[in-house]
């Protein structure tokens, strides 16, 4: 195996651009629209990729997928310095804080926040990675 991208199912694509983007410094490397608005878009930040698709475009793609429960999706971000997470800290001020930042038990300092589309994203450090 050589990676794994989470590709993850929103009613709109629009709303978490600015997140990933403005905020984080994402780039949309590829985009595919259905109809008037975006249905697809694959998001890399250096070795880091995401994509996000509309259930419309699901519909439309692979049928059989469609009826799939759209529960949200939970990611987790690994910083690869401290430096980097203070910088997202800084980034994401204004986000929904569903839980502030904190130092785990298994050795995380991390922050979790929801994005625009509701799925939880939690960015973490490990001391001495």
């Amino acid at each position: 195996m050589q990676s794994l991208t989470p590709n993850v199912i929103v009613e709109a694509i629009e709303p978490v651009l600015p997140f990933w983007v403005d905020h984080l410094g994402f780039t949309v490397t590829a985009k595919v629209n259905e109809g008037d608005r975006l249905g697809f878009v694959i998001l890399t930040h250096g070795p880091v990729e995401l994509m996000y698709q509309t259930l419309e475009s699901v519909r439309n793609d692979v049928p059989e997928l469609a009826d799939m429960p759209l529960q949200g999706s939970a990611l987790f971000v690994k910083a690869s310095t401290l430096e980097e997470l203070d910088a997202i800290d800084k980034a994401l001020s204004d986000a929904d804080r569903v839980i502030p930042r904190r130092k785990t038990f298994y050795g995380a300092d991390e922050i979790t926040v929801r994005e625009p589309a509701g799925n939880v994203v939690t960015f973490a450090h490990f001391a001495g990675s």
